[in-house]
Formats: structure tokens, C-alpha cells, sequence
């Protein structure tokens, strides 16, 4: 039971990993981790009136050659996202399933760019309105892009 333990920690470190920035509708700290062709990325936010964090399972759909350097992948994948609104006049609380869907390119050197969008629908309860479920604008819609910035390692 040891040895598995160790050699899935070894595992998960051997992993290539990324952080960065992730920028679009507000600001997220990013966090990727690959496992495999796929990866996890996680990202704790503070966008125009909520703080957030979010999480997804992205497969690698895609690996085009279009230049001789670097590579470029296209991903998806479902994840989630719980929000908290402290800042107005009125709290507000969300979760929300959601889908990410985004073109990265890996440069020769450690660095990662990467165009997403991750659209949301889930609960939203706001202490002035109550509760609705919805697409929604308070930090967690996915539809505008996002640009990411990670350093990888």
C-alpha cells in the first residue's frame, strides 16, 4: 500500500505543471496540472464584483502542426464554479456547473498562452432578489474570452 501511495505522489509530480494568470471579465489566479494528454486547471478569481473559484477536466481534442516550434492544442472539458459577491450592497452566492473550450500554444521556452471561454449555469441566491438558475453575470459567465498566461515548470 506504501509503495502505491509513493509511486502515485511520484507520479503527480513528474507531471508538467503551469501557473499563471487567467484574464477576461476579471482577474484568476491559474493553476494547471497535466496528466497525460489531458489536464486539470484550477483558478481562484476576483472578478468586477465576486470572488471565485473554479476548477475543470480538459482532454486535449486536438494537437494541429501548424508551426515548426512550440505546440498548439484545442481543449474541452466540465468543471465547476462556486462564486461569493462581498462587495455590493446586496451577497450574493453561486455555484455553477461549467464547460471550458479553449486554443493554447506551449512556446520552445516555459511559457503557455491560452484563449478559452467557459461558460456557467447553475444556482445563483442573492439576498435581495432570491434564488434563480441561469447563465449569469456576477464573475461566473463564461462567454466573454479569456486570455492565460502561465508560466510552465
Amino acid at each position: 500500500m506504501a509503495v502505491a501511495v509513493l509511486g502515485f505522489a511520484a507520479a503527480a509530480v513528474a507531471q508538467p505543471r503551469a501557473i499563471g494568470i487567467r484574464g477576461g471579465y476579471g482577474v484568476e489566479l491559474s493553476y494547471q496540472h497535466t496528466l497525460g494528454s489531458n489536464f486539470v486547471e484550477a483558478d481562484l478569481g476576483l472578478t468586477v464584483n465576486a470572488l471565485n473559484i473554479g476548477a475543470t477536466y480538459n482532454w486535449t481534442l486536438a494537437q494541429p502542426q501548424w508551426t515548426d516550434r512550440g505546440e498548439w492544442g484545442v481543449y474541452a472539458g466540465p468543471g465547476a464554479v462556486v462564486g461569493l459577491d462581498i462587495f455590493g450592497d446586496t451577497k450574493s452566492f453561486s455555484v455553477a456547473a461549467a464547460g471550458q473550450v479553449g486554443l493554447e500554444y506551449s512556446f520552445d521556452f516555459p511559457l503557455l498562452l491560452a484563449v478559452d471561454m467557459r461558460p456557467c449555469i447553475g444556482l445563483h441566491v442573492n439576498t435581495g432578489k432570491g434564488a434563480r438558475v441561469g447563465f449569469y453575470d456576477n464573475g461566473l459567465l463564461g462567454l466573454v474570452p479569456n486570455l492565460s498566461v502561465r508560466y510552465r515548470f
